[in-house]
């Protein structure tokens, strides 16, 4: 390809108006990074931004070069260092002056695991970027191996017989790096999502955000049951939505209901977990423990 057209490219990356995640891209059907991409390219609006993306889904997405299905800049960087790529990134659009914002967009293996060190890192300076985690509990591109965001029970490629371990607080664990902003969204409650990711790219400092991603593949669910699953998480209380700012203020964005029929209903459409091997009243239990240590975070800051 010549250089005139290349630069024609390079050019329309740049362009605001197309949308973060172009038509004509290779997802899967129903899938939750691709909700999440459509929701992020709301909140970030006309603002220019350029992607550090390790190796995950979204890597993928992209497609063969010259061509991309991403609206922005992206930089392929390796599964433990997104967030050093992006610190970079970050600090050379602010010596350049450039008005750029840098947002590291990466899948639960490259954040929870491989790529915990960097990110913590990164927390730790309050580097200038926002890090969006689109957890599917799974490394979804690699085979469908257990991560550290696999739940409790959960059947993988290297867990036949189901996830003996709990799932981590992933944003309990970067709110207690202190850094200003560290939220959970839920796709089933686009409003907040979308005002959750405008005011996260507009502020200064570390801002992390992390997104349940129904992936159909790796949940053996159907595709078009992704958002009535988060939904159902969502009630159940077994998924918080909530907010955290500056390691220490924290609120309760969407109250549960602690609906048991919408915790049995959300194992039962997921053919990742087996039902005699779901331990209703052990999960139950976790998440009462989990809402009593929430409520005092919280100090009973809760909105609708």
């Amino acid at each position: 390809m010549n250089e005139p057209a290349l630069q024609g490219i390079a050019h329309s990356c740049l362009d605001r108006k197309d949308p973060l995640l172009r038509p004509g891209n290779t997802n899967c059907g129903g899938c939750g990074m691709s909700i999440a991409l459509n929701m992020l390219s709301r909140g970030i609006g006309d603002r220019r931004v350029q992607l550090s993306i390790p190796a995950c889904c979204g890597i993928v997405t992209a497609g063969p070069f010259p061509c991309s299905a991403y609206g922005a800049p992206v930089v392929a960087a390796t599964f433990a260092s997104a967030a050093a790529f992006a610190t970079g990134m970050a600090r050379a659009a602010r010596m350049n002056g450039e008005p750029t914002r840098v947002i590291c967009f990466a899948g639960d293996g490259g954040t929870y695991d491989i790529g915990m060190a960097t990110l913590s890192a990164a927390a730790e300076r309050n580097e200038d970027l926002l890090y969006v985690c689109y957890d599917n509990e799974i490394y979804g591109n690699t085979g469908g191996q257990r991560s550290s965001a696999t739940p409790l029970g959960a059947r993988t490629s290297t867990t036949p017989h189901g996830k003996e371990q709990p799932k981590k607080d992933i944003v309990a664990i970067m709110a207690a790096h202190g850094i200003p902003y560290a939220a959970s969204i839920s796709l089933a409650h686009p409003e907040d999502a979308y005002t959750k990711f405008k005011e996260a790219v507009g502020l200064p400092g570390f801002r992390f955000i992390h997104v349940l991603a129904p992936c159909p593949t790796g949940w053996k669910s159907e595709p078009a049951a992704g958002i009535d699953l988060i939904r159902l998480a969502v009630r159940s209380g077994l998924f918080p939505v909530r907010t955290v700012r500056d390691g220490h203020f924290a609120t309760i964005d969407v109250e549960p209901d602690f609906d048991q029929d919408a915790l049995a209903d959300y194992f039962a459409r997921q053919r990742r977990f087996r039902k005699e091997d779901v331990d209703l009243p052990r999960i139950l239990e976790a998440i009462r423990q989990n809402w009593e240590r929430l409520r005092r975070l919280s100090a009973g800051g809760v909105r609708a």
